[in-house]
């Protein structure tokens, strides 16, 4: 700082903070004026205010007011009383923050005067007062040009862009950050230089650009980080970026754990107010009315004593849907009249939300049959699905589909919920990440359902099946996009692998570091993670349900029914809690009712909860395992199970809430050549999966499996017995690298290594190997998958069941990239009793039999293993 001119410390303050704290420390203690020291109070005051205690920021600037009123400088006073001001307000105290403010404009002049405005705006902003905020700014934002105020002017059109966000004029608010990041430049406001780049990442998440917000908004928190500034408004827009993207449960934590620290902090009322709402956002859509009622109600109360009617309104919508959301709650008559009077508040308000309230409005009139009501509000909402972001026109047609349906116009209700996926699934396609794509599709869950629901009522078994396909499974259905050649990507999955090595073994050794190890790992995992959901993927183009009608929806299904040849099908769909099968075959598809869906559910647990203690028995009891899968087979086939003929092959095509079902207990399937695919559509594409050239067979054995020596030795004695040699890692060399470079693009790749499923995170679960563990994502970078694939670990298929129905987990990683075929295990595994179905299997495929053929007559009285894909 210059001891000739004071003032630098005000430009130090979000430039280089901490330098500023021990400058404006120093200042008052060498015993300066009243003048110099208003400048330190200040700026200790902005610090605070800015990211630590509210409460201590007032009194600093409470105190530098009285020190400028010494000095007898009123342009040091007007300057002085708008900082504390915003800090009056961010507590909540809006009428004296405003009232501070409004002095300030009053008695200041010239460039001063510029900066008070622009200080007026952001509190008319915060407020949600956005005309008032855009007057002072056509005020503020001429001066500070003219005046050559460079980093003034810059923040005065960043909070203009804000302003313009708010009331949905997303290019107009992009144009205005564009130019205050250029600005900035040359500067050393590196604090202003980084809410430039989040600014961009705001930006681009209005014009849907997901993965390259998060990329922004993550180089944003790097920049906050090393500079030891906690951004909580950052917190927010990540938050939303999140929410926008599916990850729902994510936004949620994200926006708590800001919470936790703001208060730890002391920070401003009314950005705990902000987060509130954006955690209540997350929990309604993670499927918690509960919390998001709970949430939103606190934040609306704080918004009403801080009168900021355009949040509140906000808040209101919230509480309203998370009412309409809880399970089993009858509507309301009272209920109707609120969210029609909030259509009209937020109307006023110019507020590009509301359409939901509409939506709502609609919503609630149709529970109630006021068919005239529901049309008129429903007919509001349909009017934005034709401008505005993806998600927001798909909401749109979500609205025109309601009321096609409860106008009885079969036709039209079909047109729109196709337009709503063709559009969700366009956005899809620029995300790289494959846990994006798969989470994304719940935006569309409901207009499959109201398809589902018009053409169960038609009886049109074959049009059911179409759409039931057009949205099961659809992220194995987009071109994987190979990561970028990312060394800093490699060597943080190197790291996770190193991490998770040390804390096994801390944990074996009861070692007091394993603390450590673990947030050491967490952070790792949050890094990798993290790079990837910013993947771009595949430019926009037209999507494949763009133009889609009946015609084209026969032909896929013609094509299925083609390639069954004498095999049957069987794609089992939960619709309003029934679930459904339909049985293909034989160039016919039938539906059969199963059952209640919940029964299924539950018959599934009780299954997977007796086979976990059978596993450890050496001779489990055969007929209590033929009543458990009978009771099984009951609850998720139905009829269906006498009607698949005496040994017909068989593709099972579950939801992916049924995925984990133990299918080889089945009596109708225990002595069946069958294999279960994600969808009908990725079965055909597995089924046509070129085989690669060169035939090459790669077996891996992990550490610590029992067995599993005996079981790679003998594996590849049959090869060579068929004078096939088979490449074998073991003994040290299965790392991770090594496994990866050996099974790209093999024809067949067996690995014998323990295996662990995060249900909390799938792509992180994984096999491990003798440098650690080999996840999901590491399998993502393979260049060629192996044609087939064996998993002799324990749960090694298991898959989380995500988004509208689809699915998460190793096997998933693979067949996006090629697989044809896995056979893996849904349920514990007996190491021992596997060995022999290994190597039946084995020589049935030395043989060239199928994978579920080889299967099939390896498997004798085990349960525990099912062929994935096309088998």
């Amino acid at each position: 700082m210059s001891r000739e001119d004071p003032h630098d410390l005000l430009a130090m303050v979000f430039a280089r903070p901490r330098e500023a704290v021990a400058a404006a420390r120093a200042l008052l203690a060498d015993g300066s004026g009243p003048y110099e020291s208003s400048i330190a109070r200040q700026a200790l005051g902005i610090l605070h205010r800015e990211f630590g205690d509210l409460e201590a920021a007032i009194g600093e600037l409470r105190h530098a007011v009285r020190l400028a009123r010494r000095s007898g400088s009123a342009d040091r006073e007007t300057d002085v009383l708008a900082t504390l001001g915003i800090a009056l307000l961010q507590s909540g105290r809006t009428r004296a923050g405003l009232s501070a403010l409004d002095q300030a404009a009053t008695r200041a002049d010239g460039t001063t005067r510029a900066r008070v405005l622009f200080r007026r705006a952001g509190a008319r902003w915060i407020l949600g007062r956005h005309g008032e905020a855009l007057d002072d700014l056509r005020d503020a934002v001429p001066a500070l040009l003219a005046a050559r105020d460079t980093v003034w002017a810059a923040r005065a059109l960043t909070l203009r862009g804000h302003v313009q966000l708010a009331l949905g004029a997303v290019q107009p608010a992009d144009a205005d950050f564009r130019t205050a990041q250029d600005m900035l430049g040359p500067t050393r406001q590196e604090h202003d230089s980084a809410v430039a780049v989040q600014n961009r990442g705001v930006a681009a998440f209005r014009t849907g650009d997901l993965p390259a917000a998060l990329a922004l908004l993550d180089e944003a928190e790097q920049r906050f980080r090393s500079l030891g500034t906690p951004m909580f408004d950052l917190v927010g827009d990540r938050c939303a970026v999140l929410l926008a993207a599916g990850l729902a449960r994510d936004a949620l934590e994200h926006a708590d754990g800001g919470l936790r620290l703001l208060a730890r902090l002391r920070g401003q009322a009314t950005r705990r107010a902000e987060l509130l709402l954006i955690a209540a956002r997350a929990a309604l859509q993670s499927g918690d009315p509960a919390t998001a009622g709970e949430r939103a109600g606190e934040a609306r109360r704080l918004f009403a004593r801080q009168h900021r009617a355009w949040w509140s309104e906000h808040a209101r919508l919230i509480v309203l849907q998370a009412e309409h959301a809880t399970p089993d709650a009858p509507a309301r008559r009272t209920a109707l009249g609120e969210a029609q009077r909030l259509a009209g508040r937020l109307a006023v308000l110019e507020s590009p939300e509301v359409w939901q309230a509409h939506l709502l409005a609609g919503r609630i009139a149709l529970a109630l049959g006021r068919a005239g009501v529901a049309e008129r509000h429903l007919a509001r909402a349909a009017g934005v699905r034709h401008k505005g972001p993806a998600t927001s026109r798909a909401g749109g047609w979500l609205a025109e589909a309601l009321r096609a349906e409860a106008a009885g116009e079969p036709r039209r209700l079909l047109h729109a919920c196709r337009a709503g996926l063709a559009l969700l699934e366009e956005h899809r396609l620029t995300f790289g990440s494959s846990e994006l794509h798969a989470l994304a599709t719940a935006q569309g869950a409901e207009l499959v359902t109201l398809a589902q629901r018009h053409l169960l009522r038609e009886g049109r078994p074959r049009r059911l099946l179409a759409w039931t396909e057009r949205w099961r499974a659809t992220s194995l259905a987009v071109p994987a996009v190979s990561p970028p050649e990312d060394g800093e990507l490699l060597a943080r999955l190197a790291a996770l692998r190193q991490a998770e090595h040390l804390l096994a073994q801390a944990r074996q050794d009861g070692a007091a570091s394993a603390a450590a190890l673990e947030r050491d790992r967490s952070r790792l995992e949050s890094r990798v993670r993290s790079a990837t959901l910013a993947t771009t993927g595949h430019a926009k183009g037209r999507s494949r349900g763009g133009g889609e009608g009946r015609d084209r929806d026969d032909r896929r299904t013609g094509r299925l029914l083609d390639a069954l040849g004498g095999g049957r099908l069987a794609e089992l769909v939960a619709v309003d809690g029934t679930l459904h099968v339909l049985l293909c075959g034989d160039g016919t598809v039938r539906r059969h009712i199963a059952g209640p869906m919940d029964r299924a559910v539950a018959e599934v647990e009780f299954a997977r909860s007796r086979l976990r203690r059978l596993a450890y028995e050496r001779d489990p009891d055969q007929g209590e395992l033929h009543d458990l899968g009978a009771r099984l087979e009951r609850a998720v086939l139905g009829p269906v199970a006498g009607l698949l003929g005496e040994e017909a092959p068989l593709v099972v095509v579950p939801p992916s809430t049924l995925h984990t079902t133990p299918w080889g207990l089945l009596p109708s399937l225990r002595r069946r050549p069958f294999t279960v695919a994600p969808s009908a559509g990725a079965w055909l594409r597995a089924r046509s999966a070129p085989r690669p050239d060169g035939g090459r067979i790669v077996l891996v054995r992990g550490p610590g499996v029992a067995h599993a020596d005996r079981e790679v030795r003998e594996i590849a004695r049959l090869y060579a017995q068929a004078g096939r040699e088979a490449s074998v890692l073991e003994a040290g060399r299965a790392t991770a690298p090594a496994v990866l470079a050996a099974i790209d693009g093999s024809l067949l790749a067996h690995l014998a290594a323990h295996g662990t499923f995060r249900a909390d995170s799938p792509l992180f679960s994984s096999l491990h190997l003798d440098d650690g563990p080999l996840t999901g994502y590491d399998l993502e970078r393979l260049r060629r998958a192996p044609h087939h694939l064996v998993l002799s670990s324990c749960d090694s298929g298991q898959m989380a069941a995500v988004g509208a129905d689809e699915l998460l987990g190793l096997a998933t990683a693979l067949l996006r990239l090629g697989t044809a075929g896995i056979v893996a295990s849904v349920v514990p595994v007996n190491d021992e009793t596997a060995v022999p179905v290994m190597l039946g299997l084995h020589d049935g495929l030395r043989r060239g039999l199928g994978l579920a053929e080889a299967l099939c007559r390896a498997r004798g009285d085990d349960v525990s293993f099912i062929a994935i894909g096309a088998g």
